[in-house]
C-alpha cells in the first residue's frame, strides 16, 4: 500500500520540478502536465477504492433506493469504454437485448461502479486490435425483482490458473509489473465482488493467459412498471450554461480557486461565500431570484453545507424551494449523498471536481 501511494506522489512532485527546470520547452511542459494528471487519477482511485473497501469491510456501506434506466446506465458506461478502446484499435460490441424490464430501483452508483470496473479492465489489459464484447441479460423475474447478468468477455493478456484462485483478494496483482505497466491498484474485483453480493448475486471469472477473460456478474434489483423514459442531459456543446449566476461555498482557498476557473471559464457569474453561514447571508440579502444555482461544499466551520442548505430551504421566499442547490463534496459515498438529499439537495457531485460532469450538472439547470 505505502508503494502504491508513494509512486503517483512521487510522479507528480518530480514531472513538477522537471517542468519548473524547461519554463521554455512548451513541448516538455505539455508532456510534464499529462503525466502529472494521469499520477494525480491513479492516486485519486486507489484513495476512493481504500475508502470503498473500508465501508464495505465494516459493513457501513448503504445502497441507495432509486429509480433509474438500467440499459441507459450501461450504454453510457460502454460509451466511455469505447472511447477509451478506440485509441488501440480495440472493438467494442454492446448486446442489451436480453433485458425486458429497463426500468428499475436500486443503487445505481454502484451497479454503474462494478460495470465501469469490469469493462475499463477489459480495455486496459487488452491488446491492439483487440476485441471486448459487452452483454445484459436478464434470466429471472419473479414478479416484483429481476435477476441481471453482465458479462465481459475480452482478446487481453489473460489470467494464470494461479492467480485467478485470488484475483479478487484486495490488492491482487499477477506480478508486481502489473502495477507500473498498467496502473492497477489491485482492489477493484474485490470491490465488485463486496457490491455484488451485497446485490444478491455474484462474480465469476474465466480466463486463459495469453488469451482474454471473461467475467460474469450477476445482481438483483427491483422492478419499476410504472417506471417513465430517463430524461438524458444535453449532450456536451448543448444547452448553453453562459451567463448563469452561481454562488460558490467553500472554505478551502484551493478548491475555491480550482472551482471558479472551471466556472468562468464556461461563462458562468460566480459569488463566493466561505462557510454555510455566509451563504445563507448572501442568499438572503440577494433578490429572489438571483442566483441560478448554489454549489456547496459540506464540511465547513461555522456552519455546514447541509445546515446551510435545509436553512436556505426554509426561508419564505419564491425561490427557496426552486433554486437548484448542488453538493461538492469528497464525501461521495451513497449514504452521504442520501444525506445531501435529505437536506434539500438536488444533486451531488464529487471532489476534486470534474469539469464535464461539472458543466453537465450546470447544463441541466438550463434544462
Amino acid at each position: 500500500m505505502s508503494h502504491d501511494i508513494r509512486t503517483p506522489i512521487n510522479g507528480i512532485r518530480g514531472m513538477i520540478e522537471i517542468a519548473d527546470s524547461a519554463l521554455d520547452d512548451l513541448e516538455r511542459q505539455a508532456e510534464c502536465r499529462r503525466k502529472i494528471w494521469d499520477a494525480s487519477g491513479f492516486l485519486l482511485e486507489l484513495v476512493n477504492s481504500v475508502l470503498d473497501m473500508n465501508k464495505l469491510e465494516s459493513g457501513t456501506l448503504e445502497l441507495e433506493s432509486k429509480p433509474f434506466d438500467l440499459l441507459h446506465l450501461v450504454r453510457g458506461v460502454a460509451s466511455v469504454v469505447d472511447a477509451q478502446a478506440r485509441a488501440a484499435g480495440i472493438q467494442v460490441i454492446v448486446d442489451t437485448n436480453g433485458v425486458e424490464h429497463r426500468y428499475v430501483v436500486g443503487s445505481p452508483v454502484h451497479v454503474r461502479q462494478m460495470i465501469e470496473n469490469i469493462a475499463g479492465n477489459a480495455a486496459k489489459y487488452n491488446r491492439r486490435g483487440g476485441r471486448i464484447d459487452l452483454a445484459l441479460r436478464e434470466p429471472a423475474f419473479d414478479g416484483e425483482r429481476a435477476t441481471y447478468v453482465f458479462t465481459c468477455s475480452d482478446t487481453g493478456i489473460g489470467m494464470s490458473e494461479e492467480f485467478q484462485r485470488r484475483a479478487f483478494d484486495p490488492f491482487a496483482q499477477e506480478t508486481s509489473e502489473a502495477r507500473t505497466e498498467y496502473k492497477g491498484t489491485g482492489l477493484g474485483l474485490s470491490i465488485c465482488r463486496e457490491i455484488a453480493e451485497q446485490m444478491g448475486g455474484g462474480i465469476e471469472l474465466s480466463s486463459k493467459k495469453g488469451e482474454g477473460s471473461t467475467f460474469t456478474v450477476a445482481f438483483v434489483l427491483a422492478v419499476d412498471e410504472a417506471g417513465a423514459p430517463v430524461q438524458e442531459a444535453p449532450a456536451a456543446g448543448e444547452g448553453g450554461i453562459e451567463g448563469l449566476r452561481a454562488l460558490l461555498v467553500e472554505d478551502n482557498d484551493l478548491n475555491m480557486e480550482i472551482a471558479r476557473f472551471m466556472l468562468e471559464r464556461e461563462g458562468v457569474i460566480v459569488d463566493e461565500a466561505e462557510n454555510g453561514q455566509v451563504a445563507v447571508a448572501k442568499f438572503l440579502s440577494s433578490r429572489p431570484g438571483t442566483y441560478d444555482v448554489v454549489l456547496m461544499d459540506i464540511m465547513m466551520p461555522e456552519m455546514d453545507g447541509l445546515e446551510a442548505t435545509r436553512r436556505i430551504r426554509a426561508l419564505e421566499r419564491a425561490d427557496a424551494n426552486s433554486v437548484k442547490i448542488y453538493a461538492m463534496t469528497a464525501n461521495a459515498f451513497a449514504d452521504d449523498v442520501a444525506r445531501c438529499r435529505e437536506a434539500g439537495m438536488d444533486d451531488h457531485l464529487a471532489k476534486p471536481p470534474d469539469s464535464k460532469a461539472l458543466v453537465a450538472a450546470l447544463r441541466r439547470v438550463c434544462g
